[in-house]
């Protein structure tokens, strides 16, 4: 399975905790987040995080600022991308269980690098349910 991560100065060290995990469970990952803490503007590299999740070069992507806002409001401009803003492993599994979320945003700031982690592990074990959410989800885009 292919993954996107991007980020911006405040993500650094939960990617490089996040791919460190992802790499060691077997995934493949294309990294387009900075890898420096020194101020950067996060749609640079959310950017083609989106890019390539609507383009189905990977199946899923991981994006990090501090909030979460920010990258995931940028990745939801792709007419392909379901990005969610996730601080709970209960909300991450919601976020694909109901409503096939291909992008896990994740708050830096209000979240550890552990809980950041399993969110990313529930993430990607977690599968979309269908049935009624599928309507639903059908409906998400404008085009």
């Amino acid at each position: 399975m292919k993954i996107a991560i991007g980020n911006d100065h405040a993500g650094t060290d939960y990617k490089k905790a996040i791919v460190s995990y992802l790499e060691g469970a077997g995934y493949e990952v294309r990294n387009f987040g900075t890898d420096s803490n020194d101020s950067v503007d996060y749609p640079d590299f959310i950017h083609p995080v989106a890019e390539a999740v609507a383009s189905n070069e990977v199946d899923f992507g991981i994006i990090i600022c501090g909030s979460g806002n920010g990258a995931s409001m940028t990745a939801n401009k792709h007419q392909e991308v379901r990005s969610a803003l996730c601080w709970t492993k209960e909300i991450t599994a919601l976020a694909r269980e109901h409503n096939d979320a291909n992008i896990l945003s994740i708050p830096a700031r209000f979240t550890s690098e552990p809980q950041a982690v399993d969110m990313v592990k529930t993430f990607l074990e977690t599968p979309f349910e269908g049935g009624r959410h599928q309507r639903r989800v059908d409906k998400i885009a404008c085009a």
